[in-house]
């Protein structure tokens, strides 16, 4: 383990640059640059609160707070998942040129989306204001639906970069599973209005819970419950050594395929 420590702590410069390297990369030649980290989920927040609160009558207090949470915790685990799937790919050249830590290219695009989540949840503490929303000390919280969405994500994402090594067709697979998840986990409606025989199938999802998680400590002044908390690290911890052991099983014929 200290091997891995040390490996690690000698590579952390280069993880800080391929992070900024990502940054920069999306908002290359952009006018507003980083603002968009606050300006997209404000937008999208805007026009699905006139649409879903008007059109659908959802009864949820303060419902643009709400949409703009489940906003910022779904888009994160899109963006890094999404991101961390080409990560050796667009990074073949460097890889078959020197000798780096495969890991580090799927940690810098996961870290990369985490200083946009970070950009993003700033938009939702200025709505919460903007709309005289009751800021609770339980908001200090947050920092455990965050930690395990970040590490959750980074699973998926050594999952998927390792297997789309060798099979492209995931990439194109994925952004519909990415949609199948997003109405299965309750970003825009709240769990009252589904029927009983699909309120499991959504539990059963792991963003749920970090998602309602995260509601709790930020808008309803509420604890985490202990059952949900030890659900949600055992289901973090599965994903994260299944998709670490998947990496570090391909990762030696990673240069063949690439």
């Amino acid at each position: 383990m200290s091997r891995y420590i040390q490996n690690f702590m000698k590579f952390q410069p280069l993880l800080k640059e391929l992070v900024a390297r990502d940054i920069k990369t999306k908002y290359r030649r952009s006018v507003l640059g980083v603002l968009w980290t606050l300006l997209n989920p404000l937008c999208t927040m805007i026009v699905l609160s006139v649409v879903f609160s008007n059109l659908f009558k959802f009864d949820v207090e303060n419902y643009s707070v709400y949409l703009l949470c489940g906003q910022v915790i779904f888009n994160f685990y899109s963006d890094a998942t999404t991101n961390s799937m080409g990560a050796i790919i667009s990074n073949a050249s460097l890889i078959k040129k020197v000798y780096v830590p495969k890991y580090l290219f799927v940690l810098s695009r996961v870290f990369s989306s985490f200083i946009n989540l970070l950009a993003s949840f700033t938009a939702v503490i200025l709505v919460m204001i903007a709309t005289r929303t009751e800021l609770h000390w339980t908001v200090i919280l947050v920092v455990i639906p965050l930690t395990l969405i970040v590490f959750f994500s980074m699973g998926v994402g050594m999952l998927l970069a390792a297997i789309t090594v060798k099979f492209r067709d995931i990439m194109h697979l994925y952004s519909v599973f990415v949609t199948v998840i997003m109405y299965l986990t309750p970003v825009i409606y709240p769990m009252s209005i589904l029927p009983e025989w699909l309120k499991p199938i959504v539990m059963m999802n792991p963003l749920t819970n970090i998602l309602t998680m995260f509601r709790d400590v930020t808008i309803n002044n509420n604890l985490p419950q202990l059952s949900s908390v030890v659900i949600a690290v055992i289901e973090t911890v599965v994903m994260l050594l299944v998709g670490t052991y998947v990496f570090y099983k391909n990762q030696d014929e990673f240069i063949l395929n690439i």
